[in-house]
């Protein structure tokens, strides 16, 4: 393991760009702390702060970014997330405009979740929890990407998978990388309709390395023996066919399968997914077991 480095809240950014300039850096194998905000800015403190009074300049922060040393354009980096802790108190909120159903309401709506002993007490619910990260992301080549948006850079992805235990392929385009996250969820499911998940503020521990090996155009995820290529575009059409071509890419890269007989094999035990549906782009996965890549000769 290499050296540890914390990187606390003062150190944040709401979009990602080349510009920015870097809390830390770090080298390869490094363990790197984030300390994160909630995606409020952690400005919601009851249920009588609602989302119209916020402000909004201050909306998904991500805690960053982190230099990588040896990282450089067509690199990929790999972030292992080694543990998430969250705080005790989580905010729901919906209304008017967000999500599939934002048309049923006139008004917003703001709800306080407490977290006690890994549990969500929503109601008389007693949720167990499931902490993941749903911003993170690096600088794009040029120009500035709010971190509420996701694309090829990482960003607001909102994808449960990207939990303790994940390990997060980015695609590098600029030096350094520039990764930040945030948006910490203690529990959100897929497509996170309403327009939030349980949203927190807690720390992430990771593993951050520069990888030569491979060469990606969007993220990838491996967590829980499953690989996923992730792709955030306007329409869900847009994105699953884009996902598929990139698991197809990859795959097709390292063995000696036949186009043909690959389609078939993903058509049998791949899977297409949703990862949120309430970004400014929508994002979808689609996965593969990784135990069957490897007997295909694959390895990440």
């Amino acid at each position: 393991m290499g050296v540890r480095h914390f990187v606390d809240t003062q150190k944040k950014v709401f979009a990602f760009s080349p510009d920015n300039a870097p809390a830390v850096s770090v080298n390869s194998g490094d363990e790197v702390v984030f300390e994160t905000l909630d995606c409020f800015s952690n400005q919601i403190k009851t249920c009588e702060d609602k989302l119209e009074s916020l402000d909004w300049n201050q909306v998904n922060p991500a805690t960053g970014p982190v230099f990588v040393n040896g990282a450089e354009p067509g690199d990929v980096l790999e972030i292992q997330i080694v543990d998430i802790k969250v705080n005790n108190q989580g905010v729901m909120a919906t209304g008017k405009g967000l999500g599939p159903l934002g048309g049923k309401f006139e008004g917003y709506y703001t709800k306080i979740v407490k977290v006690e002993n890994s549990k969500a007490i929503f109601n008389d619910l007693e949720l167990d929890i499931e902490p993941m990260v749903g911003v993170i992301g690096v600088a794009p080549k040029e120009g500035t990407i709010n971190c509420g948006t996701p694309g090829s850079h990482g960003g607001n992805l909102d994808t449960r998978y990207i939990k303790k235990g994940a390990r997060v392929f980015l695609p590098v385009s600029v030096k350094g990388g520039l990764l930040a996250l945030g948006d910490l969820h203690a529990l959100m499911g897929d497509g996170e309709v309403c327009g939030t998940g349980i949203e927190v503020a807690g720390e992430v521990r990771t593993v951050v390395r520069v990888r030569k090996n491979l060469s990606l155009k969007n993220p990838m995820v491996v967590s829980e023996g499953i690989v996923f290529t992730l792709v955030s575009s306007k329409t869900l059409d847009e994105a699953v066919k884009e996902a598929v071509g990139d698991m197809f890419e990859f795959v097709m890269s390292r063995t000696n399968i036949s186009p043909e007989e690959l389609v078939m094999l993903f058509s049998i035990v791949g899977n297409t997914e949703i990862s949120q549906v309430v970004d400014p782009l929508v994002t979808t996965r689609f996965s593969m077991p990784v135990d069957i890549l490897e007997r295909l000769g694959v390895s990440i």
